[in-house]
């Protein structure tokens, strides 16, 4: 059941600002992480199993939340990722015929919890003008003095930068997964093997790839080169993921060792550790990108594309612009960003946004395509 008598709290930022509301979903007493926003109008549960999101607060943009409530075909991901959810206003009720339950409920069963009534225009031009930080929800269950709680939960909250969070929802062992046009029939040799590295991967992810054809070995992030190898692959995908790659430097040197052996494609995180494996920095960004509407340019294909992100680091200019063997493919419109590089002399390349979005949009679903077509070829 979810809370029947609301339940004030506070939302404690580390810079000293607080927002008053009230409780939703699970009372915990408290619950921190560094605030994001996202901008998408729909697709609130994609973004709470999101694995992306893991140790973050998320500001949801759009006022209302909750008002098609909860399906079980629209998680990204086994459960909830996110440490909260910031609201203006929260739905109870929802209209949606096809929705299990309400998304209430869902958060309560999920353990998940959140604060309604907040002026999310004014708290989201505060991070845009200040920043991405740590804040905390605190419920007045956890005691009187809520600023006294919060202030104490931030000073031992850990800081995004330098986390390596991958290890924290990747899969603790390899499993496979069929192309979708071999379940339920005679198991045949596979046309296409891909060894995706899980460093925090979607499940749309994995289904686009199933969907071409492709036999699936899903690897934790721990892996090393030889375990990777061991299993054949025609490629591999490097997946989207939390935490900072300039703290997986392990994992960057697994990256760099594959592209000299095999095609690889990588997203979202799977971009970022592709970069620093060709010698590119990535760096903090300072509110990220988080939404279903970023434009971005191909400059290889001279055209333009919306699309979904989910990011607070990104690929430094600099470094790529003097690199002798790696081109950018793509730019963000808004900030000129890089959102895409490649290769010049082996199959690998990346992009920084999500082709697979769901939902919406599908924009770039041509890069899985095109990293199919390279293991062909």
């Amino acid at each position: 059941m979810s809370l029947l008598t609301p339940t004030l709290g506070t939302l404690v930022l580390a810079d000293g600002n607080c927002f008053e509301g009230k409780i939703i979903g699970a009372d915990l007493g408290i619950r921190g992480g560094e605030l994001c926003f996202n901008t998408g109008m729909t697709g609130y549960q994609e973004m709470f199993t999101d694995p992306s999101y893991k140790g973050q607060l998320l500001i949801h943009n759009f006022v209302h939340l909750g008002n098609y409530g909860a399906y079980a075909s629209d998680t990204e991901s086994s459960e909830v990722q996110i440490s909260g959810v910031i609201a203006r206003k929260f739905s109870n009720k929802h209209s949606r015929l096809m929705a299990d339950d309400s998304l209430a409920d869902y958060m309560v069963v999920q353990g998940v919890m959140g604060i309604e009534g907040i002026d999310t225009r004014a708290l989201v031009r505060h991070v845009r003008s200040y920043g991405a930080m740590n804040a905390v929800i605190v419920s007045a269950s956890a005691g009187s003095d809520r600023l006294d709680i919060g202030n104490h939960a931030l000073s031992i909250l850990p800081a995004m930068s330098g986390l390596n969070l991958a290890s924290q929802v990747s899969t603790p062992t390899p499993y496979k997964l069929l192309p979708e046009t071999m379940e339920g029939n005679a198991v045949q040799a596979p046309l296409i093997r891909v060894a995706v590295i899980d460093y925090g991967v979607k499940r749309n992810m994995l289904q686009h790839l199933r969907q071409r054809g492709c036999e699936l070995m899903v690897f934790p992030s721990s892996s090393t080169l030889d375990q990777i190898l061991d299993y054949a692959p025609h490629g591999v995908m490097l997946s989207n993921g939390p935490g900072d790659p300039s703290a997986m430097d392990r994992e960057v040197q697994v990256v760099k060792d594959l592209v000299n052996r095999l095609p690889v494609f990588g997203i979202c995180l799977g971009h970022q550790l592709l970069a620093r494996a060709a010698g590119l920095k990535t760096f903090k960004m300072h509110n990220g990108h988080r939404g279903s509407n970023h434009p971005v340019r191909n400059l290889r294909r001279n055209h333009s594309e919306i699309t979904a992100q989910n990011h607070g680091f990104a690929v430094e200019t600099e470094t790529l612009s003097e690199h002798p063997y790696v081109e950018l493919t793509h730019i963000n419109l808004n900030d000129h960003t890089v959102e895409g590089i490649a290769w010049k002399d082996r199959p690998a390349f990346s992009v920084q946004y999500h082709p697979e979005a769901n939902p919406g949009p599908h924009d770039s679903l041509y890069l899985f395509d095109d990293f199919v077509n390279s293991m062909k070829s």
